[in-house]
């Protein structure tokens, strides 16, 4: 047997707090996504993927209009 103490036991954690925890680093987790969202650095700017998107629904209805 050694003489060396064993580690204090970690007490429980109750469903409360693991839920908590849990709603917590989600909390966190979006609030920086927001954050770098917000910071930009994109790519394609925005603008262009409405023009984009609004050009396809222009043809789509242009297609089906015509057919």
């Amino acid at each position: 047997m050694s003489d060396q103490p064993s580690p204090p036991e970690q007490p429980e954690r109750t469903e409360h707090e693991v839920r908590w925890n849990r709603i917590e680093r989600r909390r966190e987790r979006i609030y920086r996504q927001i954050q770098k969202d917000r910071a930009g650095n994109h790519k394609i700017p925005t603008w262009l993927y409405a023009t984009v998107l609004g050009l396809l629904i222009i043809g789509w209805i242009y297609l089906i209009v015509t057919s």
